[in-house]
């Protein structure tokens, strides 16, 4: 351990992100990308923008984005913060909205970069169990709290609540702040964005990167009431006051406009997921019911670990924690038609031999 590193830097345990290998004919179902391109809209729109004006900062505040989203999810500007992926803005809600003197409330079961953000800043938290069903059970947070952070679809479990217990939690907790984080919302789950009216607590956490295929431009963005909002303005401008490039603006602007080619590649995943979740049943595995563009599984006949290594040696690549509770299950990406079907021969393959 280098004898300059800080004693907040030696005692870190940083989140682990998806692989990123490079394998022949690989098929790489193990970090929740999407199978499909990006909007041409979008392509051409960061194409445009990659001129001479990268000379020039960008709009620190994002302001055609900002507005582009507000008009999109019928809310106004000032209920608009973006960042560098959700990521980021969750970065930027923890410090701004989640520490307070009684713990922060999450599941024991979910988004792993949770406990990385409560770890960096210092933050005194609990982890509220899953039920036996895997499930989030909203009765279980009734408990002293200061503030609460669920992810609906749950990650990595896929499992979305209804509406009506989001809103029940907001309204339980209308004390502190509730910050529910929809990366996977649009492939199945109703979005807490209905709720906002009247709920100056409840933050929505969202990203580009999943539904409407741009994680390599890296947007995400927060919607909420002005007050939460400016709080983490308030952090951003005190770590970075020009989070977004002209590029990624651009492309991320003309994505939200391009809502015809979102919905039609958003269906197609879709579809995706219902055929690989058949078919693997019919293999034998158990399959969680998933509101994501991913599924988790397990099957009795190998360890998760097992599962995963497996199917490396086969060019198929997957998710698997190494985590209490889930190490036997895998993470599986809905990829396109080629992907899913190399999926299921080579599972085929292994249970075979």
């Amino acid at each position: 351990m280098n004898p300059f590193w800080t004693a907040l830097a030696r005692e870190l345990t940083p989140y682990v992100p998806g692989e990123q290998p490079r394998i022949a004919n690989l098929v790489k179902l193990n970090t929740n990308e999407s199978p499909y391109p990006p909007s041409p809209a979008a392509l051409e729109a960061i194409r445009a923008a990659a001129a001479d004006t990268l000379r020039l900062y960008p709009d620190p505040e994002a302001t055609e984005l900002r507005e582009t989203l507000a008009a999109y999810h019928n809310v106004t500007a000032n209920q608009v913060f973006v960042g560098n992926g959700s990521d980021e803005v969750l970065a930027h809600t923890f410090a701004g909205l989640l520490k307070h003197d009684a713990p922060l409330l999450f599941p024991d079961v979910t988004y792993s970069f949770y406990p990385v953000y409560a770890r960096l800043y210092d933050m005194r938290h609990e982890t509220v169990p899953l039920d036996a069903d895997m499930r989030v059970r909203i009765d279980d947070y009734r408990r002293p709290a200061g503030a609460i952070v669920i992810a609906n679809p749950n990650a990595p479990t896929g499992i979305a609540l209804p509406i009506e217990d989001v809103a029940r939690l907001a309204d339980e907790h209308a004390d502190i702040p509730v910050v529910i984080d929809e990366a996977y919302v649009d492939f199945g789950a109703t979005s807490a964005l209905t709720l906002l009216e009247g709920r100056p607590n409840l933050l929505v956490v969202r990203t580009m990167s999943k539904s409407r295929a741009l994680a390599g431009l890296r947007v995400g963005y927060a919607i909420g009431d002005p007050g939460l909002i400016e709080a983490l303005t308030r952090v951003k401008d005190s770590f970075n006051s020009y989070p977004l490039g002209r590029p990624a603006q651009a492309g991320a602007i003309a994505s939200v406009r391009d809502d015809a080619y979102f919905q039609a590649r958003r269906d197609d995943v879709l579809r995706g997921r219902s055929t690989m979740m058949k078919e693997l049943e019919d293999l034998g595995f158990e399959v969680l019911p998933s509101a994501a563009n991913f599924v988790f599984a397990r099957h009795k006949a190998l360890s998760g670990a097992d599962w995963a290594k497996a199917l490396r040696e086969r060019a198929v690549l997957v998710r698997q924690f190494n985590k209490p509770r889930i190490s036997d299950y895998l993470r599986i990406t809905v990829g396109a038609e080629s992907e899913i079907a190399r999926l299921i021969e080579a599972c085929a393959d292994i249970l075979h031999r």
